[in-house]
């Protein structure tokens, strides 16, 4: 990224909120006309940074910078930034033009520039025709399609997005996907879009920050970040991986898993302990006997374009992405080539990550729901639970 076009820059933004620090020393600059994302689980101090360049929340130390000016004391309607939030926010009683015009009318801007400025917003999310609709009419895409017109119309410089596609199904989100990033680039307005979805982050932005427990762990292209994670948490959290101990033992030549493998990494000095990372796709099956290592499969799972296998090696269990099949029990051997092996400097997230031996898909699935589900499913038991007990009060 060049620095000389950046339009946001956070410099040391800590925020605690109860004692409890969600943001730890934060560093960040974000650049005119990019797409950005804020990677990372939930609770990981991605959506407190967008409220803090929103003006939503206040850090307790640090500074925002926007063009060059500090807006720390700026209140939101004075910063020239607009959000899209995951519930869209739109006014039932007004139809999709009115919705989209309130921020102009607000402004008090003339009626002809407001039938202009709406009618081309409402072109570019291909709603044309769509003026005189309800809002509560639409699909849920439509509403977000609305929300999002509404937000470009007094042309921001940074359009902020909190997880604007979590509620879609999944066809409308991978379409959503698409329409936004094509919205960004016919705008040319910088995009600052928070999510926890990994191919969602990957598929859409120029650049992606990974969060984890109000750190940054790494910023990059998509390409760079998965190709190249910078520790065990990056490598687990972008996709799949196999993260194994290794021992650098020179450059290029590194031993994991029993046994000496050349690799393309350097610079980490002799006999190094390291995390060694072999995505899943990168794995070749060959016979026991040709194999660097042999592994009984213990799993297969056909996914459509491939099978997913995990294989039991020495009680480390790997997991393979290919189309070719084989049958469990059946006796394997692995083939790696160099430039699939990547290899990454110990850290605090070194052995939590890359075994697949509890591994299943539901659970995975499971992991993924956010708090707010969470709490909102407690919600409705804890409702049921004092409706059963008064019920038997009242028995």
């Amino acid at each position: 990224m060049n620095k000389a076009n950046k339009i946001i820059e956070l410099k040391n933004v800590t925020k605690s909120f109860d004692g409890q620090v969600v943001l730890d020393n934060i560093n960040l600059y974000i650049n005119d006309n990019e797409f950005l994302t804020l990677l990372g689980p939930s609770g990981c101090g991605k959506t407190t940074t967008l409220r803090i360049i929103a003006g939503f929340e206040t850090a307790d130390e640090g500074d925002v910078i926007f063009l060059g000016e500090n807006i720390n004391s700026l209140p939101p309607h004075k910063r020239n930034v607009n959000t899209v939030f995951q519930r869209y926010a739109l006014f039932p009683h007004l139809n999709v033009f009115e919705n989209v015009a309130f921020p102009l009318r607000e402004k008090r801007v003339p009626k002809a520039e407001i039938e202009a400025r709406v009618t081309e917003m409402l072109h570019l999310v291909a709603l044309s025709g769509f003026e005189k609709r309800s809002v509560t009419s639409l699909s849920g895409g439509q509403q977000q399609r609305v929300a999002i017109a509404r937000a470009l119309v007094n042309n921001p410089k940074v359009l902020l997005l909190d997880e604007p596609l979590a509620a879609l199904d999944l066809k409308l989100r991978k379409d959503m996907q698409q329409e936004l990033k094509k919205i960004q680039k016919a705008t040319g307005i910088t995009f600052i879009f928070v999510t926890h979805d990994q191919e969602e982050a990957l598929s859409m932005s120029d650049t992606v920050v990974v969060m984890s427990e109000g750190r940054i762990q790494q910023i990059g292209t998509p390409i760079d970040i998965y190709n190249e994670p910078k520790n065990a948490f990056v490598a687990d959290f972008i996709g799949e991986s196999n993260i194994l101990d290794g021992v650098m033992l020179e450059d290029r030549k590194v031993s994991f898993a029993g046994h000496v493998f050349d690799c393309v990494d350097a610079g980490f000095g002799k006999r190094t302990p390291v995390d060694v990372v072999v995505r899943p796709e990168d794995v070749d099956i060959v016979p026991e006997e040709k194999g660097m290592l042999k592994g009984v499969v213990t799993s297969v799972t056909f996914l459509g374009v491939y099978y997913e296998i995990i294989v039991d090696i020495k009680g480390f269990k790997w997991m393979i992405q290919t189309t070719d099949f084989v049958d469990v029990d059946e006796h394997i051997g692995l083939f790696i080539e160099p430039d699939a092996i990547h290899v990454m400097a110990k850290s605090e997230y070194s052995g939590m990550f890359g075994d697949y031996s509890s591994y299943s898909m539901e659970m995975d699935e499971i992991g993924e729901l956010e708090e707010e589900q969470l709490e909102e499913l407690g919600e409705v038991v804890e409702a049921a639970e004092t409706a059963a007990a008064e019920s038997e009060q009242g028995e």
